[in-house]
């Protein structure tokens, strides 16, 4: 199982809608040897299935082997035949099954297709590093946004540029490698139209052999003040670009801006005037988008802080301060008690390069 979730973690953020799971087909020789035969991985774009792929690669083999599954096999139709199916004329005997598929469609029927087929099953199995994995599945499938890891790169004061706005860079190099290896791993990547002002940011993975893994980028934009010149709308044919904006947006600037090969969504209004980040989250969700990674600004961090919702939080720290007169990092939450504060449990600390990178997840 740990192979599989392995394999399964290979495509994170190239597999959406769907999940990135792993499979090992494991054969019983006559004398006890077991071989791996067969190993899969969910295909980018999310087919072939890691299923599919690895059945494949056993061939015969499969008859009477083990299949180490991280999540619940598909008992459905879609593009593909269910996977189910597929183990089952495969002649497996027995499912090794981490967690099962929280989509209604499948949730616990791939594993009665199984049963009911005479194959052993046992579920839970690398549950946890599973659910890990699959976060982001589930929170689409269940939540109906995806799960949203938010990324700050600040001085040790937290300041994310000095008082005139300059910020690059405030982390090193190799913060900024890691940066663009967590855009591979999400589907899409945000930021508020204040970064893109201050930054005009490409928001691409540019790591080498890595660059076709790059996101969707997501801007959040609410008075179409961006200009057309700026990088993210210049290379909106090139790189996939969704533009959040508010229901009464200008229609000519609007009709201007998906000439460029921007698709433009509108999202309703709190009773603020700003947009609902909720109903913004949902409606990327609806879209296909199970891991979002978000990149700034203060506005839109402070937003999703307030509104409850991060569930990740990856922090790089600068060896450095700038002072009061910096920008700071976070706008205000209106937190009034510290029992109202957003808690974090800390997961990992390490440095990197001449900075300290903190993960976390939200305390629910």
């Amino acid at each position: 199982m740990d192979l599989a979730l392995s394999l399964g973690r290979r495509n994170l953020g190239a597999t959406w809608p769907n999940p990135s799971v792993g499979c090992v087909i494991v054969r019983t020789d006559d004398d006890g040897y077991r071989r791996v035969v067969g190993r899969g991985w969910t295909g980018q774009g999310g087919r072939p299935h890691a299923e599919t792929i690895a059945l494949a690669q056993a061939g015969a083999e499969a008859h009477g082997a083990t299949a180490y599954v991280t999540l619940e096999p598909c008992s459905h139709h879609g593009v593909t035949p269910p996977c189910a199916d597929a183990l089952v004329a495969a002649g497996i005997s027995r499912a090794v099954v981490a967690m099962h598929d929280p989509d209604p469609r499948v949730n616990g029927r791939g594993v009665a297709r199984l049963r009911d087929a005479g194959i052993t099953v046992d579920v839970g199995i690398g549950a946890d590093p599973a659910s890990e994995t699959h976060a982001g599945f589930v929170s689409q499938r269940v939540q109906r946004r995806p799960l949203v890891t938010l990324k700050l790169a600040t001085t040790i004061d937290g300041r994310i540029a000095t008082h005139t706005g300059e910020s690059k860079w405030i982390t090193d190099a190799h913060a900024r490698r890691w940066a663009h290896g967590l855009r591979a791993a999400h589907d899409g990547v945000m930021v508020g139209s204040g970064t893109v002002l201050a930054d005009d940011p490409l928001l691409t993975c540019r790591l080498p052999g890595l660059e076709a893994r790059s996101p969707v980028r997501i801007l959040l934009d609410r008075r179409l003040r961006i200009p057309l010149t700026r990088t993210l709308i210049a290379t909106a044919r090139q790189h996939p670009t969704w533009l959040l904006t508010l229901p009464d947006a200008d229609g000519q600037r609007v009709r201007t801006l998906q000439d460029c090969g921007v698709d433009v969504i509108k999202v309703d209004p709190r009773e603020t005037g700003l947009p609902d980040m909720a109903k913004a989250l949902r409606l990327i969700a609806e879209r296909g988008i199970c891991r979002l990674l978000v990149e700034g600004g203060a506005a839109i961090a402070s937003a999703l802080l307030a509104d409850d919702l991060v569930d990740r939080l990856i922090w790089f720290h600068a060896p450095a301060v700038i002072g009061a007169d910096g920008i700071a990092a976070l706008a205000g939450l209106g937190v009034d008690r510290l029992a109202d504060r957003p808690r974090f449990r800390r997961l990992a600390i390490r440095p990197v390069g001449e900075d300290l990178m903190e993960s976390y997840e939200r305390i629910r």
